[in-house]
């Protein structure tokens, strides 16, 4: 078979994992775009490493043009956290009939945060044929591990999740979107005050585009689907995390000073008709010295279990599970297709062209 040809979107700190892995998992990066003009002409080793590849960094502005005289299998889409940011990179590609994938949280599962978005893209990319999804980082550790366990498990009454990352490690646009750098009264305002309203007001930005979800927002959604639960009730509510000590951001290119916002906590309860309640949270933020990276779930019920994974390699794992979904991309019915309705990820032993049904 011929190898899969592959096209980056988004030439930033994840990048560097997920094209070194498509190459090295026998398939090709063909094209690779960005927004930073410092970036343009750059060959993408410059990046993963190794010998220049001839591949190099365009403007984001010619991405629609080379898709129009292109046909990669597949496009990874690695920019930023919300599904409006992200629409528009995801719309040319359904509009030219090429597949994509993002590590975009929301687009996870966005048909319970943004149905709008999620249904213009599912509409465009049945008819022109392609697929669009979402994966990263919570497909597997959110989401597949935790179905995998529920599915070991005689009654469930309450699922409890807790993940921590940190927000360095991912990109300035993250790091703002957690209030990392503020203080207690601009997080106050810009961001907690944003879900201090009634289940009224929420359906109503949801339906309007305009409501900004937090990462277990979309993954309760996935589980709720994935287990067959259906949703009566969901809320969420951001706490800021203030830091102990002053830190220093590379990200931010800033000092956070000691008091101020390092980053937030999201915690998502969702009730169920099942009578199932879920309450997950996730820690973003600037890491004090001795943090580092967790993932801890209770499923309680007949019987209890609980897992927990200490020091998780968090953004490898995502840009891993992103490579390894490819295939599963490809082969997926065309529309938006999230991934709680496609296998559960598994590792490829074989070059990702081997996984194909052509």
């Amino acid at each position: 078979m011929a190898k899969l040809k592959i096209v980056q979107y988004g030439c930033g700190k994840m990048s560097k994992y997920t094209m070194r892995y498509v190459f090295e998992k026998g398939a090709e990066i063909i094209g690779a775009f960005d927004v930073d003009e410092n970036k343009f002409g750059m060959d993408i080793a410059n990046l993963i490493g190794g010998q220049d590849t001839g591949i190099k960094i365009s403007d984001a502005k010619n991405f629609n043009s080379f898709l129009k005289n292109n046909k990669p299998d597949a496009v990874m889409v690695t920019t930023m956290s919300l599904i409006n940011d992200v629409k528009d990179a995801l719309m040319i590609c359904a509009e030219n009939g090429v597949n994509a994938i993002t590590i975009c949280e929301e687009a996870f599962y966005p048909q319970n945060s943004n149905p709008a978005v999620y249904n213009k893209l599912d509409e465009v990319a049945k008819r022109n044929g392609c697929t669009i999804c979402g994966t990263g980082y919570q497909d597997v550790f959110w989401g597949n591990l935790i179905a995998t366990i529920c599915g070991a498990t005689h009654k469930i009454t309450n699922i409890k999740g807790k993940s921590s990352y940190n927000v360095e490690d991912y990109g300035i646009a993250l790091a703002k979107v957690h209030g990392a750098g503020l203080t207690k009264e601009e997080f106050e305002k810009e961001i907690a005050s944003i879900d201090n309203i009634s289940e009224e007001e929420r359906a109503k930005l949801i339906q309007g585009g305009e409501f900004l979800p937090s990462y277990m927002w979309n993954v309760n959604g996935w589980l709720c689907e994935k287990l067959g639960l259906t949703v009566t009730k969901q809320i969420q509510k951001c706490v800021p995390q203030i830091a102990k000590v002053d830190l220093d951001s590379s990200t931010l290119n800033m000092k956070i000073e000691k008091g101020r916002c390092s980053g937030m906590s999201a915690v998502v309860v969702t009730e169920t008709k099942e009578g199932v309640t879920i309450e997950s949270e996730c820690i973003g933020k600037v890491y004090e010295e001795d943090e580092f990276d967790c993932n801890d779930w209770i499923i309680m019920g007949e019987p209890t279990t609980q897992v927990t994974i200490n020091r998780p390699d968090t953004v490898e794992l995502t840009c891993a599970t992103m490579v390894n979904r490819l295939p599963e991309l490809i082969n997926a019915p065309s529309g938006y297709y999230t991934t709680n309705n496609m296998v559960t990820n598994n590792y490829k032993s074989k070059e990702l062209d081997g996984y194909v049904k052509r």
